[in-house]
């Protein structure tokens, strides 16, 4: 590891340890306050140690970057004390494995779409599925899904670059706020799973320059990203504004394809006899061809 990934892994573990201890009141973690001089709203480092079970000067050094050497009880002691949900465990564990220079191998992401998964598409004819990378790069769709997004592959974002990438669009084209009905929770939602991957693939180059252009370009990303915040991308409900069918309320699931590291497949399932499945069935009606559309840079 080089003295600037050394840099970049202390400055991602210090600022990750600091907000979570932020956010966390003295109260919610079942501390007494005595008098109203606090000058921090969250837990001092002295508490967090307290809880954590460990001297003051250990959590000092852990929050200063220095994950190093923390064997699997002292990250548990922290996740406990910080009260970390999953996603924000899994994204500690991945920082100090990123931490310890034997401990991490580069994270590998496929970078073309196999033809089985190509056929796989192309029998989801009933519904919207996609295949993307963890930097949102849209590698593969099928003819709904492509119908579906349409916004997003007709943006002029990509009329001279590719690949479609939905976070690109998002943050950078205005469209973005029309096609999202909750563009601010989609937003969190984005910058938390980019987050989230940067731990899992720190030295990840085109991940790295993807976040570099959305914090030069968009004060809405580099507010929120400065939050640390981290998600997992599983399942849930998008709400999308389609200029064609109009408002959808749309259940997803996002599935890792194990043979293909860092690609997720995304399909939308509506319930039947929903007024979605209609409007997916009439935007499927308008559609010519089943064909499965690759994204622009395959």
């Amino acid at each position: 590891m080089t003295d600037h990934s050394k840099k970049d892994v202390a400055a991602e573990v210090r600022e990750f340890l600091s907000t979570r201890r932020a956010r966390i009141t003295p109260e919610q973690a079942g501390l007494p306050v005595y008098g109203g001089n606090r000058r921090v709203a969250g837990l001092r480092r002295e508490e967090v140690a307290m809880l954590a079970g460990m001297s003051v000067d250990y959590y000092v050094r852990l929050e200063r970057g220095n994950l190093a050497g923390a064997s699997d009880s002292v990250l548990e002691a922290l996740a406990h004390a910080l009260q970390l949900n999953e996603a924000e465990r899994t994204h500690l564990y991945d920082l100090a494995r990123s931490a310890t220079p034997s401990g991490r191998r580069a994270a590998v992401t496929s970078s073309r779409v196999r033809p089985t998964i190509v056929r796989l598409l192309d029998s989801m004819t009933g519904v919207p599925a996609f295949v993307r990378n963890a930097r949102f790069d849209v590698m593969a769709a099928n003819t709904l899904g492509r119908a579906l997004y349409a916004p997003l592959f007709d943006s002029p974002l990509f009329a001279q670059r590719g690949p479609v990438n939905s976070a690109r669009f998002m943050f950078l084209d205005p469209a973005g706020q029309d096609f999202w009905v909750d563009w601010d929770k989609g937003a969190d939602d984005a910058v938390a799973f980019l987050r989230t991957e940067t731990g899992r693939a720190p030295h990840d180059k085109a991940l790295t320059d993807l976040i570099g252009e959305l914090t030069t370009r968009s004060g809405d990303f580099a507010r929120k990203w400065a939050r640390h915040d981290v998600k997992f991308h599983r399942s849930g409900v998008k709400n999308l504004r389609h200029p064609l069918v109009g408002d959808l309320s749309l259940p997803y699931e996002a599935m890792e394809l194990p043979s293909d590291p860092g690609l997720r497949l995304n399909f939308y399932t509506p319930e039947p006899d929903s007024p979605e499945r209609e409007a997916l069935d009439l935007l499927a009606s308008w559609t010519t061809t089943d064909r499965v559309v690759p994204s622009s840079n395959d």
